[in-house]
C-alpha cells in the first residue's frame, strides 16, 4: 500500500489519469444499468419480434437501408431524427420498439429521445445491423 500512495506522489499526471479511467467506467456501467432504454442481443430481438410483436426502427441512411435491412423493418428518415419527430409511432407507444444503427452506436441516441417522448418499450440493438447480419439472420432488400 506504502508503495502505490509513493507511487501515486510521484507520478501524480499518471495516477490522475489511471483514477479518470477508472472513473469513466464505473460510470458507463452504472449509466448503463439505470437507463431506461436497454440494448437487447440478437437473439432477444427474435423473441421480441415472434413474440410480442416489436417494431423495429432503422436509423441509417436510405442507400443503407435499400442494401439490406431487417425483415419488417421500417426506416426513419433522417430529418424526421433531427427534429425528434415520432408521429408515425404513436400508435406503437406500448408495443416494444428495437432501435437499430450500423453498429449499436447511434440508436441509443433516438432512443433515448424516444423514451423522453412517451415510448415505453424502447431497445437498442447491441452491435446494430453489422451484429444482425454476422449471426447470420435474413436481411430484406
Amino acid at each position: 500500500m506504502d508503495q502505490i500512495i509513493e507511487f501515486a506522489g510521484n507520478n501524480f499526471m499518471l495516477a490522475g489519469i489511471w483514477l479518470a479511467l477508472v472513473g469513466m467506467l464505473v460510470y458507463s456501467y452504472v449509466s448503463g444499468l439505470i437507463s431506461p432504454v436497454k440494448e437487447v442481443s440478437v437473439h432477444e430481438m427474435t423473441l421480441l419480434i415472434n413474440r410480442e410483436d416489436a417494431v423495429v426502427l432503422d436509423t441509417r441512411s436510405a442507400n443503407d437501408y435499400k442494401a439490406g435491412h431487417v425483415t419488417g423493418a421500417r426506416q426513419i428518415k433522417p430529418e424526421e431524427l433531427r427534429e425528434r419527430n415520432f408521429s408515425k409511432l404513436e400508435k406503437h407507444k406500448d408495443t416494444p420498439i428495437i432501435v437499430v444503427c450500423a453498429m449499436g452506436n447511434s440508436a441509443r441516441s433516438v432512443a433515448a429521445a424516444m423514451t423522453k417522448a412517451g415510448f415505453a418499450k424502447v431497445n437498442v440493438l447491441r452491435g446494430g445491423m453489422n451484429a444482425w447480419t454476422q449471426a447470420g439472420l435474413p436481411v430484406a432488400k
